[in-house]
């Protein structure tokens, strides 16, 4: 049974495409195996968001050429942003690269693998070169990732319900290398949520480059209700289903039906991932984000409202081209006044065939680094802040498993999506949700009793 290594950088969406193209192997014969060494397929899953993120990729790839020595046979290939965007020049520095499918072609990685193989030993000719590029769009791509790869004892499940993304923010390439909206029919998204249900997954998270915008160029509203809102209340009345998680909205969209659902959907998870990017006005415009901070602001004030224990991170870009210290005080001030309970804070970082690339006032790598580390320092504080204050208190929590680091424990999440871990009975209390006093914080972990 010939072995699949999948490796997988970047966000979420790629980790449930990935999950995709593994189910697909295992369906024709394959099995998945997480020693790169002993792989007859080896294909890495690329990010574009940052330029580390696809340096890391290509040395990980230009590594791993070595074992070819041991298995001449090995095929090789990219997957996903990086391999969109750059398509057949990445052949160029890796002669042992084979295979480059991008993020409309997931559903076609194990047929050009296997046409790989066949033409190979049909040739039988060690030193042809026999390589795949396969990076042009494809109609309806957004219903092909709807496979699960689901364990024994699973909690929870990324669900995909569209492709691509119609903004343009000046520093992103993602609508390059995704494409344009697209949605999937409720119909089809909550037939998959049951088929995970009936695996024993009891919360899921659903994905969309700008989730909240769901459907909005192909389903209409009805009641005044969104597609994207008319979707939740359809998972929602999925039986079994504990949570629902989604993520990442946008404030462009994020209208009041949205805040009012959470004071009528209880198994909506009392955490959203928002991202602000900057509390600049001036640098909002520069990024091309359609909205001042006033209203993101606004925004996050009335989902506290509507779900007074609602946990919210967010995503920052400090060192933006013609960011002033006056820009960033902006964005550490709107950092203290809404008092994320997380958030990611990137340096920025110039992504090619992007306006934000081309720009003048291009800051040092020093300012940047500067500013990173001093939003970091807030942010940190801000979230230690909120895990001290769970100490003592009794949170639900859904229990997911072994603890990663703990192999003798136990972990999940709250409704916060704060990581608890905790002692107990894996095969009794995996999938469940239960009670779990919250003794004390380390790190930025929770550590308590089950109830």
């Amino acid at each position: 049974m010939p072995k699949v290594y999948i490796k997988t950088y970047g966000c979420q969406m790629n980790e449930r495409d990935s999950e995709q193209v593994g189910q697909m192997f295992m369906d024709r014969g394959y099995s998945l195996t997480k020693e790169e060494e002993e792989a007859d397929v080896i294909l890495i899953n690329t990010c574009s968001v940052r330029d580390q993120a696809e340096q890391k990729a290509i040395g990980k790839m230009g590594l791993m050429g070595r074992y070819r020595r041991e298995n001449p046979d090995l095929v090789y290939g990219f997957m996903g942003c990086m391999a969109q965007s750059r398509g057949s020049e990445l052949f160029g520095d890796l002669k042992h690269l084979d295979l480059v499918v991008g993020t409309q072609k997931y559903h076609r990685v194990v047929d050009h693998v296997e046409k790989i193989v066949r033409d190979r030993e049909e040739k039988e000719m060690d030193d042809l070169r026999l390589s795949i590029t396969d990076v042009d769009e494809e109609a309806d791509s957004q219903n092909t990732i709807r496979d699960h790869l689901v364990k024994d004892g699973q909690a929870t499940a990324f669900v995909s319900i569209m492709q691509g993304c119609n903004m343009r923010c000046s520093f992103c390439i993602v609508p390059d290398t995704r494409g344009k909206e697209r949605g999937r029919p409720i119909s089809d998204i909550v037939e998959e949520v049951k088929r995970l249900r009936d695996k024993g997954v009891r919360e899921v998270t659903l994905l969309g480059q700008i989730v909240n915008l769901y459907g909005r160029t192909e389903f209409d509203k009805i009641d005044g209700k969104s597609p994207f809102v008319q979707l939740l209340e359809a998972v929602h009345e999925v039986e079994g289903i504990e949570r629902i998680r989604f993520t990442s909205p946008h404030p462009i969209g994020y209208r009041d039906d949205l805040v009012a659902a959470f004071t009528y959907l209880p198994k909506l998870a009392s955490h959203i991932h928002f991202p602000m990017q900057s509390g600049s006005d001036r640098i909002l415009k520069r990024m091309r984000r359609p909205y001042k901070n006033k209203k993101f602001v606004e925004i996050c004030e009335k989902m506290k409202a509507a779900r007074p224990e609602l946990a919210i991170t967010t995503d920052i870009i400090v060192g933006f081209p013609g960011e002033t210290d006056e820009d960033y005080q902006l964005t550490k001030e709107t950092v203290a006044r809404l008092e994320f309970d997380n958030a990611f804070v990137f340096r920025y970082s110039k992504r090619r065939n992007t306006p934000a690339a081309e720009m003048d006032e291009q800051l040092p790598e020093r300012v940047k680094e500067e500013r990173n580390q001093d939003l970091l320092s807030l942010v940190n504080e801000l979230a230690q802040q909120k895990l001290r204050a769970t100490v003592g208190s009794d949170q639900e929590v859904l229990c997911e498993g072994l603890s990663r680091y703990n192999a003798n424990r136990l972990t999940g999440r709250t409704s916060q999506n704060k990581i608890v871990v905790f002692d107990g009975d894996q095969a009794k209390l995996s999938g469940k949700l239960f009670k779990v006093h919250i003794d004390e914080t380390h790190g930025f972990t929770l550590y308590g009793s089950v109830i």
